[in-house]
């Protein structure tokens, strides 16, 4: 879903259980088969990636090298919380130790960025350089209070590219990849950490991709960030354009999250024409399903609405849609984007009046709603200008000199 869509809010918005269970095999097998070493019989996760494991997974695996548990402990504080990038840096455990992680396959996890971007608000976008050589925008979105403290979020991506091709995303003119796993979407909020040498805050799963396309790795990682890295729960937001069955077998993880819809449409006829996948999903099943998200966890839903100039931004379709969800209940918030423009597209931003007009209308229908500050602009890094010149064609080994267009967008 193309990180367009889904887009960090201004107020950022605020994100499981679930450790992935994984199977080891034992020391005295690993010190005879070496680099031959059987895979997990786990689908998603890779069984030798050490980013994403919990505690006691990591104590497991200390165990399973005839290493105690304390070690486990280590590898933990190591990951997660002084950051190691390689298995030969982790200096507080045995150099055999370490030779025999390495020797049977594991690694942290960890990839390099390729390109750095960043505005004049200090917003910095990240372009990460995966194992098979695909590319993937995460933003850095640094936000400072009046007394001084500092908010940074991170909005990362759940896939390569992104299958939904809405009408207005960038990112799903570039067309689609892969899933990310579990490993690649955490070291993504790591990532961020390092280069503002600052905790992240809030996370928003609003970057490339469709979430719930990869819930699994989504759920995975949101365990981790939470557990692991230590993010609240209601730090964190899962956007959705909206993908039938998923928000059911979300709410029934009851998650202190965030869900944040991509609605940008008050009806199921005008959401067709700009999200192509809401023929397979009616708006009223979204909108029941919504409202079951909010009974089940207690969390409202935020609706995310691009504000498209002519198209969805007239007075009549705030009161459509301030119908829309009074009708659904209430546990709601609307969250209005005005249009950043993208190349290649019809679109256009509405203008200041008409975004408050159309603000107005909801507000004075008891509508809660919010308009997003528009951030990282001048560095193509705004709600909607996602775009990966690389999508379609890994990035080769040898090709690093290629020029990186600025203008790969990310939306928050």
């Amino acid at each position: 879903m193309a990180m367009l869509q889904h887009v960090c809010s201004v107020p950022l918005a605020r994100a499981v259980r679930q450790p992935h269970s994984f199977t080891i095999v034992s020391s005295r097998k690993l010190r005879t088969t070496s680099s031959a070493v059987s895979p997990p019989r786990t689908s998603h996760v890779d069984p030798r990636v050490l980013l994403g494991m919990s505690e006691p997974e990591l104590q497991q695996l200390a165990n399973d090298f005839g290493q105690q548990s304390y070690r486990g402990k280590q590898l933990h504080h190591l990951i997660y919380e002084r950051k190691v990038k390689e298995i030969q840096d982790f200096s507080q455990l045995p150099q055999a130790f370490r030779h025999e992680l390495e020797e049977a396959g594991w690694k942290i996890g960890r990839s390099p960025i390729y390109r750095t971007v960043t505005a004049a608000d200090g917003t910095v976008k990240l372009l990460i350089k995966l194992e098979d050589n695909r590319l993937i925008e995460t933003v850095g979105i640094p936000v400072e209070d009046e007394k001084g403290s500092m908010r940074l979020t991170a909005c990362v991506s759940s896939q390569v590219g992104c299958p939904l091709r809405c009408s207005f995303c960038a990112t799903g003119k570039g067309g689609y990849s892969r899933n990310l796993k579990r490993h690649e979407i955490v070291e993504q909020v790591l990532a961020i950490e390092d280069v503002f040498n600052h905790r992240v805050t809030n996370v928003v799963f609003m970057g490339m991709g469709e979430p719930m396309l990869n819930l699994k790795s989504v759920l995975e990682a949101h365990r981790c960030l939470n557990k692991d890295v230590q993010i609240g729960q209601r730090m964190i937001t899962i956007s959705t354009v909206g993908v039938p069955n998923t928000i059911k077998k979300l709410a029934s993880h009851k998650l202190q999250s965030t869900l944040a819809l991509s609605l940008h449409a008050p009806n199921q006829k005008l959401r067709e024409t700009i999200v192509p996948s809401a023929k397979a999903y009616p708006l009223d099943a979204i909108m029941k399903d919504c409202r079951g998200y909010f009974l089940e966890t207690s969390r409202r839903v935020s609706f995310e609405y691009a504000l498209l100039a002519g198209v969805n931004d007239s007075t009549e379709h705030a009161i459509e849609l301030a119908e829309l969800l009074q009708k659904w209940g209430r546990g709601s918030h609307v969250n209005l984007i005005p249009f950043n423009p993208i190349e290649g597209s019809d679109y256009q931003r509405p203008q200041k009046k008409a975004v408050r007009a159309f603000t107005a209308a909801l507000e004075s229908r008891k509508i809660t709603v919010s308009i997003r500050q528009t951030r990282g602009l001048d560095a193509s890094a705004a709600c909607g200008q996602l775009r990966n010149e690389f999508q379609k064609s890994p990035l080769l080994a040898d090709s690093d000199s290629l020029p990186l267009q600025t203008d790969i967008a990310v939306l928050c």
